[in-house]
């Protein structure tokens, strides 16, 4: 393990988490950070600092090579008396300063101390304070290095220890030497993280939506203070892994802002099991108004969020993500809890402090404040690229995302909006809203259940699957009982049941064929007295995301005459994109029934998509009452024609741009087949038939009569004089 590629920014997480709820932290071993070794090291460090100029010169001797004539090769002072080891316990009393003699020997090379400290003496006190910082940290690694028992964790404080004690040599300031400039990967996890909480949560009410922002922060802070496995663990768990890339990431930087979807793949499943182990052992500990949400809420959100990690699909992970149509970048709703930046060596006094409590490891402190050097000065992670911007695709006439944001905080914000209230559901309301309240306080579940041949079915699911064929038999009266049972009860099938107040009321059986890409749709039914709800809606929209999730992406179905308007209005058509290859011999076939297909988009979250739309359409009602504002200026009448003129140019009227208006391109000649006539009796047939409507349709002594007679005369003379007809 090279020296550039293993310098690390931190194992251990310490305390409770920053601006984020609290949290459980992992604890680190004596020599990982904890607070009290800090400590401890903060005050030896201002003790030091206050420290006569000889006593500071003393201590850097120590560290620095001999400058004596005849090039001596003595890298460091040596007392001809060393302190006993270990020291006899210090009588609570004022220190007597020990007088330090510049021109005492040293024990290796016999030179004097002030030999070894020649380059100091113009040395300002701000830069000998900043290499007494250094000499500290590096006699601490030294302690480290030789109690550490991992050998990854050794190496790295080894190679901390060599590059601290190479600066003080050269009184330099310590750089990591990094492989490539962070970040690493594109996006990073921090930006994938904002991406799940904008695909995911929009669309909830502010202060729902500000507890899944505070479950993010605490998540993303856990991942930057999470004491990793170390290589030689990571191999012996997963022998098969990519260990050479996982050691080259092995606690370099601020993960979530310069590590992406790699490394949050290689490290999730084990923090997340620890996390959670930490949060149940520690439950009593923590606040009652943190409780809730870390047990409750927490685990559900790093479920849901597991799902999009290891999605090869998921949307999240695109820089240019765009949720729903807004066609913009999407705003940082998260920020992950300051820690320190690899900005320069710090040596101040202090032990560097998390948000929330508790101090870094010495191997985190060390490495935090060492600079990186890419040639000048650190960009900010969350600073975009110059370049980013030049490269994304932009829509002429696109609306700015600082606009839009205004737009939704005024449509979120139930301060300032007016009006009643709508506790209600409004006239216009989607199908499935009513539904989706529902769920969200409980009162119906959604299950995905089906039999099993090798383990014994929970009673609670036999209970579901033998509702279901109550429902099915009740609903599709003339489809046979004993078929009805056989497919519910089917391995091979799966039911969506619709569950209110422990019993089923719905549910959709299907058949997944993964090798084929598609899922068969078998019964689809909910109980008569549970109708008109929007129930049927949001249970087809939930079986669309669960397939999305297992990468299946086309539905097929056989619809009696009774359930094809339900079909279409979820998307289903007669247009199979299916290839017929792929499903003959495959479906059932059903007499006098019409096969229709459902193609999904995976980048729609279709269970929130009538929330979406709707939120789409208040954005564009409250951009066109914006404009409508900006736009003050009344224009007159036309006058024109008093003046006798009988026609004008329709761009000439003046504001008539300002209202969206744009002209055809008239110049331009199609050229498409499919939108010219093939023959000039087509024509004919069609101008004849206009002529005959309105002859048809309208009373003679009308002005629309008289004038389909005048101009069916104009045409026929014009096409002769054309020498088109005789």
């Amino acid at each position: 393990m090279s020296e550039s590629a293993v310098i690390p920014q931190g194992s251990p997480a310490v305390g409770a988490v920053g601006s984020a709820p609290a949290a459980p932290g992992l604890g680190g071993t004596e020599c990982s950070g904890a607070v009290g070794g800090s400590s401890r090291i903060a005050v030896k460090k201002a003790q030091l600092r206050s420290s006569p100029r000889p006593k500071k010169l003393e201590k850097l001797g120590v560290y620095s090579s001999c400058k004596a004539e005849g090039a001596c090769k003595c890298n460091g002072w040596k007392s001809q008396n060393p302190p006993p080891t270990p020291p006899p316990p210090t009588p609570p009393r004022a220190e007597q300063p020990i007088a330090v003699n510049l021109r005492d020997p040293c024990r290796s090379c016999s030179h004097a101390l002030g030999d070894h400290v020649t380059h100091l003496e113009n040395v300002s006190e701000e830069e000998m304070n900043r290499l007494l910082g250094i000499v500290l940290d590096v006699e601490y690694l030294y302690t480290c290095v030789h109690k550490e028992e991992d050998p990854d964790t050794k190496q790295v404080y080894f190679s901390l220890f060599k590059l601290l004690r190479k600066c003080i040599l050269q009184m330099g300031r310590p750089v990591v030497e990094a492989l490539e400039s962070p970040p690493f990967e594109r996006p990073s996890i921090e930006q994938g993280v904002n991406n799940f909480v904008q695909y995911k949560f929009s669309h909830l009410p502010s202060k729902e939506r500000q507890t899944i922002v505070e479950l993010a922060k605490m998540f993303l802070n856990q991942i930057n203070y999470w004491q990793l496995e170390t290589p030689s663990q990571k191999r012996q768990r997963a022998p098969d892994d990519d260990t050479a890339g996982y050691k080259v990431n092995y606690t370099r930087y601020e993960a979530t802002q310069i590590f992406g979807r790699i490394f949050l793949r290689s490290v999730f499943t084990v923090m997340r099991k620890q996390l959670l182990e930490q949060a149940r052992q520690e439950k009593d500990k923590l606040p009652p108004e943190k409780r809730t949400l870390i047990l409750t809420h927490f685990p559900k959100f790093l479920s849901m969020l597991e799902e999009e990690v290891y999605s090869p699909n998921s949307p999240i992970w695109s820089e240019n993500i765009m949720i729903g149509l807004s066609g913009g970048q999407i705003p940082t709703v998260i920020s992950a809890p300051p820690v320190a930046r690899p900005v320069y060596y710090s040596s101040s006094p202090a032990p560097l402090e998390l948000t929330g409590g508790g101090s870094v490891s010495p191997a985190r402190k060390t490495a935090s404040t060492l600079e990186h050097n890419p040639g000048g000065e650190k960009r900010k992670p969350s600073e975009p690229l110059p370049h980013e911007d030049s490269k994304r695709f932009r829509v002429v006439g696109d609306i700015p995302m600082e606009l839009i944001n205004e737009v939704m905080s005024t449509i979120t914000d139930p301060t300032a909006m007016l009006g009643p209230e709508t506790s209600l559901l409004s006239a216009h309301s989607a199908r499935d809203e009513a539904a989706r309240l529902e769920e969200r306080r409980g009162v119906i579940e959604f299950h995905v259940i089906g039999n099993s041949l090798n383990q014994k079915p929970n009673k609670n699911i036999l209970m579901w699957l033998v509702g279901l064929q109550n429902v099915f038999s009740h609903q599709l009266p003339r489809m046979p009982k004993e078929y009805i049972t056989r497919l519910v009860f089917d391995p091979k099938h799966k039911t969506l049941s619709l569950i209110k107040d422990g019993r089923v009321i719905g549910g959709i059986c299907f058949r997944m064929f993964p090798s084929q890409g598609f899922t068969e749709i078998v019964f689809c039914a909910v109980t008569s007295n549970e109708q008109v709800k929007g129930y049927g809606t949001h249970l087809m929209n939930h079986l669309k995301e669960y397939h999305i999730k297992h990468e299946i992406l086309n539905f097929l179905t056989y619809a009696d005459e009774y359930a094809i308007g339900y079909f279409k209005k979820q998307g289903f058509s007669k247009d199979i994109k299916v290839p017929k290859s792929k499903y003959v011999g495959y479906i059932k076939d059903y007499e006098g029934a019409t096969l229709m297909g459902c193609e999904l988009n995976p980048c729609i979250p279709y269970t929130e998509f009538s929330v979406i739309i709707k939120k789409q359409k208040e954005i564009i009602k409250k951009l066109i009452e914006r404009k409508q504002a900006q736009i003050r200026k009344v224009y007159p009448g036309l006058s024109c024609f008093k003046e006798g003129v009988r026609q004008i140019a329709i761009e000439s009227i003046p504001g008539i741009r300002e209202t969206g208006w744009k002209p055809l391109g008239k110049s331009k000649e199609l050229k498409d087949p499919d939108q010219l006539y093939s023959a000039l009796k087509n024509i004919l047939t069609h101008v004849k038939r206009i002529f005959t409507n309105c002859r048809e349709y309208n009373p003679p002594e009308s002005e629309y009569y008289k004038c389909a007679n005048l101009l069916e005369k104009f045409f026929y003379t014009k096409i002769k004089e054309a020498g088109l007809i005789d």
